[in-house]
Parts: C-alpha cells; structure tokens; sequence
C-alpha cells in the first residue's frame, strides 16, 4: 500500500509526460511521420562534437577510482573552478569553486534549494505560467505555492500582484527565463522591480527572501536576445543550470547551483546545500559527466535548427489565424486557444494527430504549450494539420 501524499501523485501524474506516453501509442497506430507530437521537451539537435569527444578522452585518460568514485557532495573541485571561471568571464563576476555546487539537472538543483531554504509551512511564489513541478518540489518540503496571477499581454511577471503577496512565510520567489512554456525572456526592467520589492519586504519583514533563478534555457535565445545576469540586480539569488538543453543531455542529469557569497548566510547556505545533495539521495552529481562538461565548457549546441522551426511554425501558425507571441527563447510556442478551454482545444488537436500541452497544466488557462524542438520534418508536416484544425474552428486565414 502507497502513502496517501503519493496515492494523490499517482492520480495526477505529469499531463506532460502522459501524453508523451500517448504520442507513442498513436505512432504505433498511425505510423510515427503522420503524429505530430510537440508535448516534451526532449532536444531534437544531437549533443556537440565536443561532448562526444569528451567522454572519451574522460574513459580514457582518468583514473577509474576517480572516473566512477565519490568526491565532495559539492563535485569534483577542479570541475566547480572551470565553472566558476566560465561564469566570470561571462558576467564579470569573482566566483570560485566555494559558490559552485554540482547537481543532478535542474529539478535535482531546485529540491536541494529547496530543501536547503523552506521549513514546513513556508510560502513559495511562482509566477504563472510555470514548470508544473514546481508544485510538487515545494511539496516535497511541506511548503505552500502561492502562485501570482498571468500578465497574458506580455507574460512579463506581475509584480503589482507579487508585492502583495509577500508575507512573514515567504522564505523563496521562483523564477524561470527564458521562460517554460513561454519562451518570454524576464527584462532588466522586470528584474529591477522584483528586486526592488524583494528588499522592501526583507526591511519590512526583517527576514532573508532568497530568489531561485531557475536557468535550464540560458544559452537558448534568439535573434540577439540577452539574458541578464539575476544575481547582479538581487543579492540573494541561487541560480540553478542545467546542461540538459544547452548541450542536448537530458538524460544525462548534470547541471549546477551557483550560490553568490553576497547572499546572506553565504557559508551556511552552501553546506546546506552540499549537506543536502546526499541526503536526498543523490550523494553527489554523476562523476563522469561531471569531469566532461569542465572539458567542454564552451561547446554549445546549434540553436539554428530550433530558430528554423520557430520562424516555420510561427508564421504557419499565425497566417492560419492562430494567436501568439513570437518567442524569445527556449524552446516553447505559447498559443492562445481559439475557444476557452485549452482542454477541449487540445482535445481537438488529439484528433488531428497533433499533441498540444494545455495551459492549464502551467496554471495559465486559455493557452496551448507547443514545443518545438523536434525535427523540422515534423513541423513542416503538421502545418496542413494545424490548418485542418483552424478550418474546424472558422479561424481567417483558412481558405
């Protein structure tokens, strides 16, 4: 018999990963080329040359205790510095291996945040929409999300709402860009008023309010787009990366946290964190793509085929009458639904053979999310299929 907290886990499972799971039954039914799945976020663009490279020179030219052995919960330390080192080149910054923690991805990084931050009963803002397991992270720790309401016009953070809704139990703010699901990058403007409001509540409040900035979608911007540095506008930032995007490793879980030495109780902060690593059950990050990604620590993936299919699928899409903003970065089209319910509306999809994540699954309602980091045959090919779709629906642009 499971627990009660996982019989509610179990029941609402991921929409994400079951569709995903939906997608394979359709393929086998229908034959992979005629389904057009855009529900994961799984890369499409194959890791660099680099990576490869990499691992083997790591196989072959390290000691096997160290290649498959523990270190420091933290990480390996030499890995930690080419990290810090990167970051200082990138920002200006003075980091080294003491604000470097390495993690198991993203969502490994959030939960020893996380756990390192909030005590049972604590609160912790998002800003809709947003990364659904955010919900249950927070969860894992007995704390509360307060989620504030979207800015639909700009998607931008609605920081009017925010202000207000600090309070005494607020230990952590969440925040992701470019942002999942849709692709909006936070500007320094936004960044400067949440920073503002985060340290007229500290004063007020007289406790510390830390910052997660949740970063997996950095390196993947467009069109010349910058993504400022958190830490530089709000002390008590954590920034969490991942390496599953950037470099196509998924499947792979390394990423990292950078804790900056400004931020209160710097030392305790990072031994928490480190502390916490283990005893969630990680121990430390995988040791031997820990020791390839300070090989290839500039290597990037080419984020042309993901702009080829973003400039595709959005002009398709908008010249059939659909609704959206171009996106920024990441890999994420946010579409508005023609008719209120994004269910039923991907509902309808389904039935055209096209996978649509529905708003409501990132707390923003009327919306579809579609993830474009698929081949370019599938979006080519699911444009005929969109425009059956918008034809169903009466939408101009449909001859």
């Amino acid at each position: 018999m499971i627990s009660k907290k996982m019989e509610g886990l179990v029941k609402g499972s991921s929409v994400i990963r079951a569709m995903f799971e939906d997608g394979k039954l359709l393929a086998q039914k229908y034959g992979a080329e005629n389904v057009f799945d855009f529900s994961l976020g799984n890369p499409n663009v194959p890791a660099p040359k680099e990576v490869n490279d990499a691992i083997i020179d790591v196989v072959s030219n390290t000691d096997s205790v160290k290649l498959h052995g523990y270190m420091s919960n933290a990480g390996h330390d030499e890995v930690r510095d080419i990290i810090a080192q990167s970051l200082n080149g990138k920002y200006g910054t003075a980091y080294d291996r003491s604000n470097i923690v390495m993690t198991v991805g993203a969502a490994g990084g959030m939960n020893v945040a996380l756990k390192s931050i909030i005590n049972p009963g604590d609160e912790v803002i998002v800003f809709a929409p947003y990364f659904g397991e955010y919900d249950n992270y927070v969860a894992n720790y007995d704390g509360k999300v307060v989620a504030i309401t979207p800015d639909i016009d700009t998607f931008q953070p609605n920081l009017s709402e925010f202000e207000d809704k600090i309070t005494n139990k607020t230990a952590c703010v969440i925040i992701n860009s470019p942002n999942n699901p849709t692709g909006v990058i936070y500007s320094e403007e936004t960044l400067k008023g949440l920073s503002a409001a985060l340290e007229k509540k500290q004063r007020e409040l007289g406790r510390t309010i830390y910052l997660i900035s949740d970063e997996p979608y950095r390196e993947l911007v467009y069109d010349g787009a910058y993504v400022p540095w958190v830490p530089d506008y709000y002390r008590n930032t954590i920034v969490g990366y991942s390496y599953s995007k950037s470099l196509s490793l998924p499947g792979e879980r390394i990423g990292y946290l950078v804790i900056p030495s400004d931020a209160d109780d710097h030392e305790d902060l990072a031994s928490a964190a480190s502390v916490a690593t283990r005893i969630l059950g990680f121990v430390n990050a995988p040791s031997v793509m820990q020791l390839v990604v300070g090989k290839c620590i500039d290597a990037s993936t080419d984020i042309s085929y993901y702009e080829r299919n973003r400039n595709t699928l959005y002009e398709g899409l908008t010249k059939l009458g659909f609704e959206c903003r171009k996106p920024e970065g990441a890999f994420y089209l946010f579409m508005k639904t023609p008719i209120e319910d994004d269910n039923e509306f991907a509902g309808m999809a389904r039935k055209h053979n096209i996978l649509l994540v529905p708003g409501s699954a990132f707390m923003c309602r009327g919306f579809v999310r579609i993830a474009y980091c698929v081949s370019y045959e599938t979006v080519k090919g699911s444009l005929p299929k969109f425009q059956e779709l918008a034809a169903a629906l009466g939408l101009r642009g449909v001859s």
